[in-house]
C-alpha cells in the first residue's frame, strides 16, 4: 500500500541487460520497491533511445540505481532526468557512466567499490599464498609424474614464513589485501606515490620505490588505478628487477604491466604469473599466456561474481535507504578522487 503521504525517492534500475537477474535476489526487489516509489522489475537497458515506459520513469527519476553496463550519463541522457539528484551504483568505478555532467549539475554519487573490493582481495589473498607454496608447479609435476618424489626437495625454498610481498598501489583493494595479510608470518612493502611514510606505517607495511619493491618482492601483487600515469607502471626494467622464481599478481588492469616484456621473462621460466586481466583483455588465441606452464591465467573473476553481486547490492541498498532518510552517503564519490582512483 502507498504511504498516505509518499515521500519516499522515485527511483529507476539502469544496468545492461541480464545484470539486474543476477544482482537482485528477490528480497532486494522488495526492499528496492520499499524504499523507493519504483518498480524494481523495471530495467532500463539504454538511456539514449529509451522505450515509452522508461522515457516516463526516467523523466520522474530521482535516483539511478545502476550496476555494469549503464549508458554513460550525457547531458543530452541528464536532460531527460530534469529531477534526478543521485546515482546509486551497485558495481565498483563510475567511470564508464559518471561525466562532467553529472558533477556539473551536483548529482550525488556513490558506489559499492567496498563491497566489490574484498572478492579481489580474498583472490588476491589465495594467490599469494599458493605462490609461496608453488602450489602450481606442484601440481603440474605432480600430473606429469604420477609417483613417488622428493617433493622436500623439488620444492626446497617454498613457503610463505618471512617472504616479503610487494603491494603496488593502496587503493581500496589494495588495503583490503594488506588487511588481509596481517595474520600471516609476511613482510609487505608498498609502492604507492600518494602514501607517505607515515600512513604507511599506520598501514603496517613500509613505503619504497617501485623499483626496490620489485627486487626485494617474492610476489609483486599489482592494484593501482589504470591512468594515464600507470600505463605500464611494471615494465621491462621492473620485471627484470624481480628475483628468478618470482610471482606477479595483476587483478587490476592489463596496461599497467608492460605485457610483452612479461612475456619474455615469463617464456625463459624466470618469472610467474598470476594474470587475472590482461592487455588486451581477452588475449588473441594463439598468445603464449594459455599454455605456458609458469601462468595461471583466468578471464576476469578476481571480481564480485555469483552470490558476491549481492554483496554489492546490499551495501547500495544501505546507500539508497541513506537518500531516503535525507542523510548523507556513507561512501561518496568525489569527482576529484577520480583522477588518482579506479
Amino acid at each position: 500500500m502507498p504511504h498516505a503521504t509518499d515521500n519516499r525517492p522515485t527511483a529507476l534500475l539502469a544496468m545492461g541487460p541480464g545484470i539486474a537477474e543476477r544482482l537482485l535476489a528477490d528480497h532486494h526487489r522488495t526492499r528496492l520497491a520499499a524504499l523507493t516509489r519504483t518498480d524494481p522489475y523495471l530495467v532500463a537497458h539504454d538511456l539514449t533511445a529509451p522505450a515509452p515506459g522508461v522515457a516516463a520513469a526516467l523523466a520522474e527519476a530521482e535516483v539511478l540505481f545502476t550496476c555494469w553496463g549503464a549508458t554513460p550519463l550525457t547531458r543530452e541522457v541528464l536532460a531527460a532526468a530534469p529531477r534526478l539528484r543521485a546515482v546509486v551504483h551497485a558495481a565498483g568505478s563510475v567511470k564508464h557512466h559518471i561525466t562532467d555532467a553529472c558533477w556539473e549539475r551536483g548529482i550525488a554519487v556513490t558506489s559499492a567499490a567496498g563491497a566489490n573490493a574484498l572478492p579481489v582481495a580474498e583472490f588476491t589473498l589465495a594467490a599469494i599464498l599458493f605462490a609461496g607454496k608453488r602450489v602450481l608447479h606442484s601440481a603440474r609435476r605432480y600430473r606429469e609424474l604420477r609417483t613417488g618424489h622428493d617433493w622436500l626437495a623439488e620444492l626446497d625454498g617454498a613457503g610463505n614464513y618471512r617472504r616479503t610481498v610487494g603491494i603496488v598501489g593502496a587503493s581500496r583493494i589494495g588495503r583490503r589485501v594488506i588487511e588481509l595479510l596481517r595474520p600471516f608470518d609476511l613482510d609487505v612493502l608498498l609502492y604507492d606515490p600518494y602514501v607517505d611514510g607515515a600512513e604507511a606505517a599506520r598501514l603496517g607495511v613500509r613505503s619504497v620505490s617501485i623499483d626496490e619493491l620489485c627486487a626485494r618482492s617474492s610476489v609483486v601483487s599489482v592494484h593501482a588505478p589504470q591512468l594515464p600515469e600507470t600505463h605500464h607502471l611494471i615494465g621491462a626494467a621492473q620485471l627484470a628487477a624481480m628475483a628468478t622464481g618470482a610471482t606477479l599478481i595483476n587483478t587490476a588492469r592489463g596496461s599497467l604491466v608492460d605485457e610483452q616484456a612479461l612475456l619474455a621473462e615469463l617464456t625463459t621460466g624466470r618469472l610467474r604469473a598470476v594474470l587475472d586481466v590482461t592487455d588486451p583483455e581477452l588475449p588473441p588465441s594463439h598468445s603464449p599466456l594459455y599454455e605456458l606452464p609458469n601462468v595461471l591465467l583466468t578471464p576476469h573473476v578476481a571480481g564480485s561474481l555469483g552470490d558476491e553481486l549481492h554483496r554489492m547490492a546490499d551495501q547500495a541498498l544501505d546507500e539508497l535507504e541513506r537518500f531516503a532518510a535525507g542523510l548523507p552517503f556513507a561512501d561518496p564519490v568525489h569527482s576529484g578522487s577520480l583522477s588518482h582512483s579506479a
